[in-house]
């Protein structure tokens, strides 16, 4: 899909994004598999404004937490957005009488990601 993209010229106007909903334990958990991780878990983007071939965080030793460049979700969703050329701070949805943000008070663009 990427090769594609790129070939008919629309990768620099496509974000392509994936993850999952969590990340997993680096480890199994008894013989039910491996259990949910929010300390850490790996996501990759390309394509619309995303420097390409580069590693942004680390997790510790075992996979376990990140340590490095931590990126929540909400920095995650102000980039995105930004990208799509919406600001995260006044894109606003009204509930139970006040304007919430998508982001809440958390997010930041993760400039060091864009190209």
């Amino acid at each position: 899909m990427l090769k594609d993209l790129k070939q008919r010229g629309l990768l620099d106007d496509t974000i392509v994004l994936w993850s999952g909903e969590f990340g997993r334990t680096p480890f199994a958990q008894g013989s039910d598999g491996r259990d949910h991780n929010p300390q850490g878990f790996s996501l990759w983007v390309a394509g619309g404004g995303i420097k390409g071939g580069m590693i942004h965080g680390a997790t510790d030793e075992y996979g376990y937490h990140a340590v490095e460049n931590i990126v929540t979700s909400y920095a995650l969703h102000a980039t995105m957005l930004h990208l799509l050329g919406i600001d995260h701070e006044r894109l606003t949805y009204r509930f139970g009488g006040r304007d919430f943000r998508l982001t809440d008070v958390h997010g930041h663009i993760v400039r060091e990601i864009l190209a």
